[in-house]
C-alpha cells in the first residue's frame, strides 16, 4: 500500500470538517455587499453605492506572541478578536468603513476544535466591527510548528470617499487629543510581558497577584483587543471635523501619535490617566521610558480634533457608553526633534 497524505501529517478530512463548522460563523457576519458564501476560490464583495470616488483601504497584521499565552492557558476563543482588532483598528484611522476580513490559520497538526474556537472569535469580532468574514486559509504544515501551536494573520479591506479621507494633513497647533481606553496590552509587547511575568517574577497564568484585583495573570494577558469602529463612526456621524486618528499599538503613544502629525508638530499630554492593572504589575520590573515605548499604557485609540470641537467629540463618545480621556493638545516642536520625543509626557 502507498503512503497516504494523512500519514504524511495532513488530514484532509479534518480540514473539510473545519470548513463546514465555520460556514455558520461567516454567514452571521454577512453584509449586503457580499456576493458569495465561504468555500469558493475567492471572496466576492461589491463596493457600496452612494460613495463619491470610493477609495479602498487595506491592512494586515497578526497577534504576535500573545499566542503563547493562549497556548499556555488553552483559551482560544478570544484571540480571534485580537486579530480582527489589530487590522480593523488600523484602517479606520483613515475614516474608512471596514468591509471584509480574511484570516490565515497555520498549524502543524490541525485541532478542529481549537481552530473552530479561534474562527468563532474572529467572526464575533467581525460582526461587532460591521465587516464580513469573507474567507480565509487553513494550512496544515507538518514540521513547521511545535505541537499544539498555530499562527495567525489577518487581512482587511475598507472603503472611504476620497474627499473624506482622514490623513493628518490638516492637524494644527492647538488641536485637542481625545483618547479611548484600551482593555490592557491588546496585542503588543508580549515578548517583554512574558519575560517579566513568567521568567523574572516567576508567575504562572493561574496566579492572582494582588495588583490584578482578583484576575489571574492569564485572564489579564488575554483580555481581547478593543474594537473601535463604532467609536469612529459615532464621532464622524456627529459632524466632527476629525483631523487625524491614531491606533495605539506597538511603540505606544510615542511611536504612534507622531505618525499622524505633520513633522513640525508634537503632542503634549495632560494629566495622567488610570493605567490597566497589568501595566502596573509589569512596571515593577520595567523602567518608565521602556513602558512608554512598548505598551499602550491604557490608551488604545486617539482622535485629533479642532479645539472648538473637542466637547462635541466627547459628547458623541459618551452617548455610546464610552468614557473618553482628555489626552492633551498638539504643540509646535523645535526643528530636528526626534520622532518619539514629539510626544511629551507630563
Amino acid at each position: 500500500m502507498g503512503i497516504s497524505y494523512r500519514e504524511a501529517g495532513v488530514d484532509i478530512d479534518a480540514g473539510d470538517d473545519l470548513v463546514e463548522r465555520i460556514k455558520p460563523f461567516a454567514k452571521m457576519t454577512r453584509i449586503p455587499e457580499v456576493l458569495a458564501d465561504v468555500g469558493g476560490f475567492a471572496g466576492l464583495c461589491a463596493v457600496p453605492g452612494g460613495i463619491d470616488e470610493p477609495v479602498l483601504v487595506s491592512g494586515t497584521d497578526g497577534v504576535g506572541t500573545k499566542l503563547k499565552v493562549a497556548f499556555l492557558t488553552g483559551v482560544h476563543d478570544t484571540i480571534g478578536q485580537d486579530l480582527v482588532g489589530m487590522c480593523v483598528n488600523d484602517i479606520i484611522t483613515t475614516g474608512a468603513r471596514p468591509l471584509f476580513f480574511l484570516d490565515y490559520f497555520g498549524t502543524g497538526k490541525l485541532d478542529v476544535a481549537v481552530a473552530e474556537n479561534v474562527v468563532k472569535g474572529i467572526a464575533n469580532a467581525c460582526k461587532e466591527a460591521g465587516c464580513a468574514l469573507l474567507g480565509g486559509e487553513t494550512a496544515e504544515l507538518p514540521g513547521m510548528y511545535a505541537a499544539g501551536e498555530y499562527d495567525l494573520a489577518g487581512f482587511t479591506v475598507g472603503v472611504v470617499a476620497r474627499a473624506k479621507i482622514v490623513d493628518g494633513k490638516r492637524v494644527a497647533e492647538g488641536d485637542k487629543i481625545v483618547g479611548l481606553s484600551s482593555s490592557g496590552l491588546h496585542s503588543n509587547g508580549y515578548s517583554l510581558a512574558r519575560r517579566v511575568l513568567f521568567d523574572a517574577m516567576k508567575l504562572t497564568p493561574s496566579d492572582k497577584p494582588e495588583k490584578l484585583g482578583g484576575k489571574t495573570v492569564g485572564e489579564a494577558l488575554l483580555a481581547p483587543t478593543r474594537l473601535y469602529p463604532r467609536h469612529v463612526q459615532a464621532v464622524l456621524a456627529a459632524g466632527v471635523d476629525v483631523h487625524a486618528m491614531s491606533h495605539i499599538t506597538g511603540g505606544g503613544l510615542p511611536g504612534n501619535l507622531p505618525r499622524v502629525l505633520p513633522d513640525h508638530l508634537g503632542a503634549r499630554l495632560g494629566k495622567p490617566w488610570k493605567r490597566p492593572a497589568i501595566i502596573e504589575l509589569i512596571a515593577e520590573r520595567v523602567e518608565e521610558h521602556e513602558l512608554r515605548r512598548v505598551f499602550n499604557l491604557g490608551i488604545g485609540f486617539a482622535f485629533v480634533v479642532p479645539a472648538d470641537q473637542a466637547a462635541r467629540t466627547v459628547e458623541a463618545l459618551v452617548a455610546i457608553g464610552e468614557q473618553p480621556v482628555d489626552l492633551g493638545e498638539v504643540v509646535r516642536m523645535p526643528d530636528g526633534t526626534d520622532f518619539e520625543a514629539r510626544v511629551v509626557f507630563p
